[in-house]
This record gives structure tokens, C-alpha cells and sequence, in this order.
């Protein structure tokens, strides 16, 4: 019911920036049977750091017992571009040199990471998308998809993102950055450079991804007599270290910049005109203290997305909510799913308090 696979791209390809990646490959898994006609994909653009088992890091949501089921969906999810985890990356080996990229891996964006997932559906022979989802990161792709691909998607659900990085996002991501660069081992060429700055790095971005309240909640010390070894310190070293054991340095760098580059309306006069080619029956879904990606931003994605409605949710975890959120995000896609299914016409869903 599980697979495991590496699409390998036989031809150079091609980024936006006009350099290119020879020996491409994706890793992707699926879970599932792709029905007779087709039309039971369930198609899933991860986040920043996440992988292509999109089972391990989305439960609740996706599962043998959850609203995305392999019994009903051919559920697919394929690591992006750049990502330590499978997909051609700067840790991968250059056909050119025979040696790891690290710093000469080309720079991409994130209209490169659909391209590249564009190639495996077509692989995969899927002429169309039933329902195309994501958040944060993995939002911005599956927006870029829609549009890019109008008539293939036939649902949208896009949670806790944007259409374009806000200068806000940008200043995070070139935080972490400069926290990366600061480490010395980070211009090493070896796989273990810029350990000590990824940490730092995952530290600042924690901060986005959650809220005041959150670490209020979770963080404050109980005895007042305490005047160093926080609860809050010793979390942000133990989240730092937590991604330094599964990721690397360079990957963190790329990724953060392919987010940076978002920006639907390149290329297309404007972001509202871009938003408008999409065609897919679309689900909005913003968290209302996201400190990294703002409701507004939603709000403003379903204002100008033709078929669209929006839901916002309260979470506990902030900009993190879309990943913890389950039961509200089951409740709240599930609907969408059945009135959708039912061609009713398009009501503004129950907002979530």
C-alpha cells in the first residue's frame, strides 16, 4: 500500500534562473491504488524541513483511519528540490566534478520545485489532480501549481501561506541565514558544515512559528528562584538540536531562498491577475495568530481567487497550527470535500473560533 520511489529525469533540467541540474532526481512516496479513472489524487506540496512521507508528519489528516485514507485516495507526496531528503539536493553529487555541490548548487525557486513535481506527475501518467494541498511552503507550491496548471487541479486547499513572501518572511529567512554564515564550518565543503549555525538558525525560526502565549504557556519557569538554565533556553537548544541530526546546513540555506523568491505575480503583470487563472474549487485556510504568515495574507488569497472560500482556525501553536490542528482541519477540509462533491454553490464555511 506503501511505496518508496526516485523518479531519475533523463534530460538537463531547466530553472528559472536558466542554469540547470543534470541527473535530476525526485523521491516521492505513495500510498494507495490510483483508481481506474484516475481521479482519486490527493496530492501533497510539504513544508520547509518536512519529508515525502507525508504519513509520519501529517497524522490525524492523512492515515489509514483519517479523512486522507489510502482505502479512497491515491495519496502522493514528493520531496522538493534541494530537500535532504532524497530529492537532488546540495549534498548530491555533481555529474559535472563527481564531487558534492554544497555552495555551487544553483539557486531555485519555488516555481522550480512545481516544475520539478510537474515532470514526475507526468511520469506517473495523472492527468489530473483531485484535490492539490499545502501548507506554508508547501502552499506557496501548490498555489504556483494551480495556476501554472489550471484545468489538472480540480480542488485547492491552501493553509497558513502566501502569495508572495512578505518582507516580513524574507527578514526570518535571512536571519537564519546569517546565523548559518556565521559558522565558519559552513564554507567547509563537507557534510557537516554549518551545524552549529543551522542550530542557531532553527532557533530564530522557531520564534515565527509559534507565539508569546505558546511559550508562556509551555516555557515559564515555575520556580522563581531560577536565574539561568531557562525551560525556554534549553527548549530552543533542544529544537535546534533536534534538526541538526536530520538535516543540513545547506539544504536549510537553498530552501530558505526558494521561499524567498515567491511571488505569484512575476512574470504576470500582477499577483491578482495570477490568482485569477486558477480554476480549482479552492479552501483558504489562515490561522488567526500566525506571526509569520498573517491572516491577512489568506484573507487576501480568497478574495482574489475566483471559486474560493476561507476559514480561519485559533491555534495554540501559531504559524505551527496547520500541522497540529488535525481535528479542526478534518472537520473543516471534510466539509469542503462533501459540498464540493455535491456541486452545491459556494458558501462562506462556519469560521473556527
Amino acid at each position: 500500500m506503501k511505496k518508496e520511489a526516485i523518479y531519475k529525469h533523463d534530460k538537463q533540467f531547466l530553472l528559472e534562473s536558466g542554469q540547470e541540474i543534470n541527473g535530476l532526481e525526485i523521491a516521492y512516496h505513495t500510498f494507495g491504488t490510483l483508481n481506474s479513472k484516475k481521479d482519486n489524487v490527493i496530492w501533497v506540496c510539504h513544508a520547509l524541513t518536512a519529508n515525502s512521507d507525508v504519513f509520519d508528519w501529517w497524522k490525524g489528516l492523512f492515515g489509514d483511519q483519517c479523512l486522507f485514507n489510502p482505502n479512497e485516495h491515491f495519496i502522493l507526496c514528493a520531496n522538493i528540490i534541494g530537500s535532504h531528503y532524497g530529492s537532488t539536493n546540495p549534498l548530491s553529487l555533481n555529474p559535472e566534478t563527481g564531487l558534492p555541490y554544497y555552495l555551487s548548487f544553483p539557486e531555485f525557486t519555488v516555481r522550480d520545485l512545481v516544475a520539478a513535481h510537474q515532470l514526475l506527475a507526468d511520469h506517473l501518467n495523472l492527468p489530473q489532480i483531485a484535490l492539490l494541498i499545502g501548507g506554508s511552503l508547501g502552499g506557496q507550491q501548490a498555489m504556483e501549481w494551480a495556476i501554472l496548471e489550471p484545468q489538472k487541479v480540480k480542488k485547492l486547499v491552501l493553509i497558513a501561506t502566501n502569495a508572495q513572501h512578505s518582507a516580513w518572511g524574507i527578514a526570518f529567512n535571512e536571519s537564519q541565514r546569517m546565523a548559518i554564515k556565521a559558522d565558519s564550518t559552513f564554507y567547509s565543503q563537507t557534510p557537516e558544515g554549518g551545524k552549529i549555525g543551522l542550530k542557531a538558525a532553527r532557533s530564530l525560526a522557531l520564534l515565527s512559528y509559534r507565539t508569546y502565549n505558546t511559550y508562556a504557556k509551555t516555557q515559564m519557569e515555575i520556580d522563581s528562584n531560577h536565574v539561568s538554565d531557562f525551560r525556554a533556553s534549553s527548549y530552543q537548544n533542544y529544537q535546534g538540536e533536534k534538526l541538526v541530526k536530520r538535516f543540513n546546513a545547506y539544504s536549510y540555506w537553498y530552501l530558505t531562498k526558494a521561499m524567498d523568491s515567491h511571488h505569484v505575480g512575476r512574470g504576470r503583470n500582477s499577483v491578482e491577475e495570477a490568482l485569477k487563472l486558477i480554476k480549482a474549487k479552492t479552501l483558504v485556510i489562515g490561522i488567526n495568530n500566525d506571526l509569520l504568515f498573517p491572516i491577512e495574507e489568506q484573507q487576501f488569497l480568497a478574495n482574489q481567487i475566483p471559486n474560493a472560500r476561507f476559514t480561519a482556525l485559533n491555534s495554540f501553536y501559531g504559524h505551527d497550527g496547520f500541522l497540529v490542528e488535525t481535528e479542526i482541519l478534518t472537520q473543516v477540509i471534510g466539509n469542503f470535500f462533501k459540498e464540493t462533491d455535491s456541486d452545491k454553490s459556494l458558501m462562506d464555511l462556519h469560521k473556527i473560533a
